[in-house]
């Protein structure tokens, strides 16, 4: 499950980063992204471009847009048999360019759980692995909108929850988008969780378990962060 993230990195790092065209659309930072919201993908269209995109996958052929609200995640095994997906998989892919993802930790007897920001190691921004469709809306309006694959949790992640995003692998980024690939036997192992070793995870703010609430403290540690050693 992956149902909330950060991109505080601003466009000139992530274009440095994602190597995407210039003149794609302003960006804000933001510290508490959610379902619902116009985010940063990475799409290849004649070159990789950056486009904003909302976060829950509307199918093409969904009668109501609101199916949005229950396809913000998609499993990695099962994606190629989805009639949401599978379309997708095969010819809408796209990067969710991020530099932390939030996580809940349950605990016995509490009914919030405790908030982690899991990051990399390194502290720079990363992709998810996303799919995106297009959608007309019986006026005519144009929707682009994406999920974010997910997999199994590895070492650091399973300490939270047994699901994790997928985070591709910087080497692997241009085989995801390249239209030319559509085996979803190939698609698929990309598609595994990423090295526990490199990454960590860290108590936040209760501040983000509101989707109204943005800004530098939903992201600012609370306590020494959990890692792995290599």
């Amino acid at each position: 499950m992956c149902g909330r993230y950060s991109i505080t990195q601003d466009l000139l790092a992530l274009q440095e980063r994602f190597g995407f065209q210039p003149g794609g659309p302003a960006l804000a930072p933001r510290y508490n992204a959610a379902p619902g919201q116009d985010l940063p993908v990475a799409v290849e269209r004649e070159g990789r471009r950056l486009k904003l995109m909302r976060w829950g996958l509307v199918p093409h052929w969904a009668k109501d847009e609101r199916i949005g609200y229950r396809t913000i995640n998609a499993r990695a095994e099962t994606a190629a048999d989805k009639p949401a997906f599978r379309e997708p998989l095969r010819r809408r892919r796209c990067l969710v360019l991020t530099d932390g993802f939030y996580e809940w930790l349950k605990r016995s007897g509490r009914r919030a759980g405790v908030p982690f920001r899991i990051t990399l190691q390194d502290g720079r921004p990363f992709a998810l692995a996303g799919l995106w469709d297009e959608w007309r809306a019986p006026g005519g309006e144009r929707l682009e909108s994406f999920t974010i694959l997910t997999t199994a949790a590895n070492a650091l992640i399973s300490r939270l929850h047994e699901r994790m995003p997928v985070i591709l692998r910087p080497e692997d980024e241009a085989a995801w988008l390249d239209p030319a690939v559509q085996s979803p036997d190939r698609l698929t192992r990309l598609l595994q969780p990423y090295p526990a070793e490199l990454m960590l995870a860290y108590r936040v703010s209760p501040l983000v378990n509101s989707t109204a609430s943005e800004g530098p403290d939903c992201v600012a540690p609370l306590e020494a962060p959990l890692g792995l050693s290599r």
